[in-house]
């Protein structure tokens, strides 16, 4: 790398890590011009520093070629994939079972912006225009399922796509969600019990204004807190929803493999 590196750049010890999973094709196929590890760290720069693809400084590779490559890396699912295996070493490491049996879900709406306002929603309760990014973590706080929509798409009206997705992601491990208020209602409950799930809601104590740190609850918040170190994204940007969804991936992977590496250095 005849440059100098940028704090978001990948480590060796990331790298080796990572590489199997972005490796789409071999290292000297002709149509690579670019190292695919310095691609992954345009990548990265985009996502922790939060600037336009076009802004992409000139010592990574061209912008397009990042945003190509990391549209087939959205496509193929490898950062989901990565996000798995990455969740069951962080949890072993840690004393836990591989597979989480229980998760916690969570929304934040982010403020749409030219690019993306046309598949923006209004969201009554953050009186803000955008989209919602419903979160499923476990209770270490690592990624299980994300889904993006408009803002004014309800909590409860997702709980049946994100608890599908959690039990793929782990084997049908989960039994117990716990939700705010937000996520109450019959639909809501039978939506999880057909994914063999129950949801228990956690209660904002009455009498209580502001801020509260709800038991269970801090955890996702806390995942939530991680996100917003991610410039790009403190608003909704992207033209697709795909894009979003895959950037939010990314930031976890970030997250997920430099705890893991710091886990791996510490026990050597």
């Amino acid at each position: 790398m005849n440059r100098k590196p940028y704090p978001s750049d990948v480590s060796d010890d990331e790298w080796a890590f990572a590489a199997p999973y972005l490796t789409l094709m071999t290292e000297d196929a002709p149509q690579r011009e670019h190292s695919l590890r310095e691609v992954f760290n345009g990548l990265r720069w985009i996502v922790r520093a939060g600037a336009a693809w076009r802004m992409l400084p000139h010592d990574l590779p061209p912008w397009y070629t990042v945003y190509q490559q990391s549209q087939r890396w959205f496509k193929a699912g490898v950062f989901e994939t990565m996000v798995i295996d990455l969740r069951e070493l962080l949890r072993l490491a840690q004393g836990r079972n591989p597979q989480p049996s229980a998760a916690i879900f969570d929304s934040r709406t982010l403020q749409s912006t030219p690019e993306s306002g046309w598949r923006a929603g209004f969201d009554p309760a953050k009186t803000r225009r955008g989209a919602k990014v419903h979160l499923a973590v476990d209770t270490l706080g690592y990624l299980l399922a994300l889904v993006v929509t408009p803002a004014n798409e309800q909590e409860r009206h997702q709980v049946g796509e994100l608890a599908k997705q959690v039990q793929e992601a782990t084997g049908d491990s989960v039994e117990l969600t716990f939700v705010d208020q937000a996520y109450t209602g019959e639909q809501a409950a039978q939506d999880a019990a057909t994914n063999h799930m129950q949801l228990e809601v956690v209660k904002r104590p009455e009498a209580t204004r502001g801020f509260v740190l709800l038991p269970r609850r801090w955890v996702v918040e806390r995942s939530q807190g991680w996100m917003a170190r991610f410039r790009r994204l403190a608003r909704d940007y992207e033209q697709l929803a795909e894009t979003l969804k895959g950037l939010h991936v990314v930031a976890f992977t970030m997250l997920m493999l430099r705890q893991l590496t710091e886990l791996i250095l510490q026990s050597a």
